[in-house]
């Protein structure tokens, strides 16, 4: 997984048809997606439950490109292994999930995948200004944690803040909530260059009509244009 500052377009699976993930996948990478975006909840630090380790390592087989694993979880660090096993590239765990974060981080590193860390809305940029250098990207909230469908928090001051404070290290900026082809170029300009999206893509297709998927994703990479 080299690193490179283009623009990337990380569909939530959240957002698809449960009951049909791998064609979902396979659908949605045809139709142009770059990453596939898995938001793990566990009903204690956000307010909601969707899927763990098992259902990573059932999808994985269907994911060409990079598997990024949102965990919106507490504790964490019981748990990584379960994710590296399920084959995750990117295990992004939030600042705000414990009071070890550093260490979390270096486990997620030490067993080879890429580490991430992710900013709630009310946390600000200075959370992680000491944790640059323990990190392979920095993911910035624009909802707050939980549900899918959520209106955008603007957010683009704190996505300014980290860019400069990244400078050039190889960090990529992941913006996730809210994310459509209004609200894209926003966060694209202020230095962001993976941007989640859920409900934008996946809105009117499926894994069997998967035609709107494409169009949708064309159209947030258009709008950063």
């Amino acid at each position: 997984m080299a690193f490179d500052r283009s623009l990337k377009i990380a569909p939530s699976i959240l957002a698809a048809d449960f009951a049909a993930f791998g064609a979902e996948i396979d659908a949605v990478e045809a139709e142009g997606a770059d990453w596939i975006h898995v938001d793990v909840m566990d009903g204690h630090f956000v307010p909601n439950i969707s899927f763990g380790a098992t259902t990573c390592a059932a999808i994985r087989p269907h994911i060409k490109t990079v598997m990024d694993v949102h965990l919106m979880i507490a504790p964490v660090d019981p748990y990584i292994d379960g994710f590296v096993e399920a084959g995750a590239d990117v295990i992004t765990a939030h600042v705000e999930a414990g009071p070890h974060i550093h260490r979390t981080l270096q486990a997620i590193r030490r067993a080879g995948v890429k580490a991430g860390v992710a900013l709630n809305p009310g946390t600000p940029a200075s959370a992680v200004e000491e944790l640059l250098d323990a990190v392979d990207l920095v993911c910035v909230m624009t909802v707050n944690p939980g549900f899918g469908g959520q209106s955008f928090i603007d957010m683009t001051s704190k996505i300014r803040t980290l860019r400069a404070m990244i400078g050039d290290r190889p960090i990529h900026i992941e913006v996730d909530g809210g994310v459509t082809a209004k609200t894209a170029p926003l966060v694209a300009a202020a230095g962001a260059d993976v941007l989640v999206a859920g409900s934008a893509v996946f809105k009117g297709g499926s894994a069997t009509q998967p035609a709107p998927y494409g169009e949708n994703i064309r159209a947030i990479r258009s709008a950063c244009a």
